[in-house]
Parts: C-alpha cells; sequence; structure tokens
C-alpha cells in the first residue's frame, strides 16, 4: 500500500496568519501567567493543587501555539485546520465553564476567539469545518 502525496496550495496569509498568530500569542501568554502568577487564574487560595493545574493549562496552551505556528510556518492546511478547530472547541468549553461559575466579563472575548478561529480553520482548507471534504485526504 503506497502512500499517497497530496500538493496542496500555500496558505491565504490574508485570512490565516492574522487569526492563527494572535491566537498564539494568547495562548502562550497564557501559559506563562499559569507558570508565573497562578494566582491570576483562581479566585480562592492557591495550593499545590491549583500549582498543578496550572501547569497541565500551561502544557495545553504552549503545545496548541506551538503546533498552530509550526503548522502555519509549513503551510500544512489540513493539520493547521484541525488544531484551530480543536483550539476553538477548547475555547467554546472554556466558555461554559465560565458561564458556569459566573465570570461573565471573559465569555465575549473567548467566544470571539473561537468563532475566529472556527473561521479561519474553514478559510485554511477552503472548507467549513463541519463539511466531510475539510476532513478527507482526497480532492
Amino acid at each position: 500500500m503506497a502512500m499517497s502525496t497530496i500538493r496542496e496550495r500555500p496558505l491565504s496569509p490574508r485570512w490565516v496568519a492574522p487569526i492563527v498568530i494572535p491566537g498564539a500569542l494568547l495562548l502562550a501568554t497564557g501559559a506563562v501567567i499559569a507558570l508565573v502568577n497562578p494566582a491570576m487564574l483562581a479566585a480562592g487560595e492557591i495550593n499545590g493543587s491549583v500549582h498543578v493545574y496550572a501547569g497541565y493549562l500551561a502544557a495545553r496552551n504552549l503545545a496548541l501555539a506551538l503546533l498552530l505556528v509550526v503548522t502555519l510556518g509549513m503551510g500544512a492546511r489540513r493539520p493547521l485546520s484541525t488544531l484551530m478547530v480543536l483550539t476553538a472547541v477548547i475555547q467554546l468549553f472554556d466558555a461554559i465553564m465560565n458561564c458556569i461559575e459566573g465570570r461573565w466579563p471573559l465569555i465575549p472575548g473567548i467566544l470571539i476567539f473561537a468563532v475566529a478561529f472556527l473561521f479561519g480553520a474553514s478559510r485554511a482548507t477552503g472548507y467549513p469545518f463541519w463539511s466531510l471534504a475539510a476532513w478527507c485526504d482526497a480532492e
């Protein structure tokens, strides 16, 4: 079984890069804040458990930020689109948690971030993320 290679056209920097780069910076900034000053993330006492979960948040955000920038730089449209959808879904779940916990001022920014990433994901592949064509290798 031979592996097929798909030659993809370059990403349109007009739509994708202005979404991915600031988004990756926001993710990386959140990671640094979680590592340096986890008190900014918690409303209560900072204990060992808070430090553990701040480390998890930092690892998640740094991994996403790094892979977003790397796939953008490589021009890998489908992996970039997948990472953008994953990032958007994480942000949507973060928004839901903020609703549950009553952190209302954070929700609009998180939702804007999620919608921008979903829009960018559809621009990266040329298909909306809910379309099967956005996920399949065959064109």
